[in-house]
């Protein structure tokens, strides 16, 4: 009788335990620049994650469950991505990433992500990252192979500018730009007049902006990571009279430079991953996000909010949140129409394959068109 009621009591208890489990959420690791000066970024990139997981919430959550994240802070530094990432690998519940934007940083924890073998989901644009083998990258931004091709085309045969100045941060992001748009330019038939590097949290870019005033150049290619120097170089450059046409990476367009350059960067077009009139997702997403957080979403926040839709998606579709299964059903995306563009991804890890040309006019960014490639 008392083994009898000792196993009714066990058979009660995890009755009872079972739908509180159920209801556990399915947790997401999140590094991101909560400090630092990518603290900015790291705010929009937390902000469209949370705006996906409310709306995958609301759909039924993840196996039933709701998502939910746990964010460590990268400090915008290699070292601390390092710290920042160690601390959501040593959690086993997390079946996967959300990964630092920056390709610096990416590059730093690639081997670690290798090791913790779960999928982490990237924002960074060197197309190197997703070149090495690495199977557990996942890129949901398109790879800078194609702004360089974006850049190059729109400058020499959009503007008719053929007198380059490149301008890039000596990181792996600005460096791997500059090399990709020097080889799109030599397709072209042109070798630039000028190539400047800088280092990441420059405060003074005079000799960086005479250089470019002094070699003759008719338009700007730029490759440069953080907002804060998009910002300053912008003035500066202008500060000295340079008013020559400007084509340069994403940061270009993005909101913060925006704010920090002012009319620094009036009339510079750039090569941008996101934009709310590149398609109806967009657009909706954009709306979305105003309304939730009163200011205009850009990049930083767009590839975030995919990666969490994407992801939630694959989890549903694996029906488990194994991560070889996680890993194969992301794999097996195809024709997922994002905020960012349309999701194809290839065996690398890669999913996007365009850019949209964009122009800053008036503190806003105008949409001029997108353009799309074979993989």
């Amino acid at each position: 009788m008392n083994r009898r009621a000792t196993l009714l009591a066990a058979v009660c208890v995890a009755l009872s335990l079972g739908p509180a489990r159920a209801a556990d959420p399915v947790r997401i690791g999140i590094a991101a620049a909560i400090t630092g000066p990518g603290a900015e970024s790291g705010k929009y990139l937390v902000q469209g994650a949370k705006l996906a997981a409310e709306e995958v919430n609301k759909a039924g959550g993840v196996l039933g469950r709701p998502l939910d994240f746990v964010v460590q802070d990268d400090q915008s530094t290699n070292p601390g991505a390092i710290l920042a990432f160690s601390k959501l690998a040593a959690d086993p519940t997390l079946p996967a990433f959300i990964a630092p934007v920056r390709s610096t940083q990416v590059q730093a924890i690639a081997p670690d992500v290798a090791k913790t073998g779960k999928p982490a989901m990237i924002g960074g644009t060197d197309p190197q990252l997703t070149a090495v083998g690495n199977p557990w990258l996942f890129r949901f931004r398109p790879n800078d192979r194609y702004s360089a091709r974006v850049i190059a085309e729109f400058g020499v045969k959009t503007l008719n500018r053929r007198k380059w100045a490149l301008v890039h941060s000596s990181d792996t992001f600005g460096t791997s730009g500059m090399r990709n748009l020097a080889a799109a330019l030599k397709e072209q038939g042109i070798e630039p007049v000028a190539v400047q590097a800088f280092p990441n949290n420059s405060q003074d870019f005079t000799a960086v902006a005479l250089a470019v005033k002094q070699s003759g150049a008719d338009v700007l290619g730029t490759y440069i990571p953080f907002e804060t120097d998009q910002g300053i170089f912008a003035r500066q450059l202008r500060q000295l009279g340079v008013n020559i046409d400007w084509v340069g990476s994403s940061t270009t367009s993005s909101a913060t430079a925006l704010k920090l350059a002012g009319a620094a960067l009036e009339g510079a077009y750039a090569a941008s991953d996101f934009h709310r009139d590149a398609n109806p997702v967009a657009k909706a997403y954009a709306e979305k996000y105003e309304a939730a957080y009163k200011t205009a979403p850009d990049f930083f926040s767009a590839w975030a909010y995919d990666a969490v839709t994407v992801l939630a998606r694959a989890i549903n579709q694996a029906g488990s949140t194994e991560p070889g299964k996680i890993r194969d059903a992301l794999l097996a995306t195809k024709g997922v129409q994002g905020a960012e563009g349309m999701y194809n991804f290839d065996q690398n890890g890669d999913g996007l394959h365009g850019y949209n040309v964009v122009r800053n006019e008036r503190g806003a960014v105008k949409f001029i068109k997108r353009v799309e490639f074979e993989k």
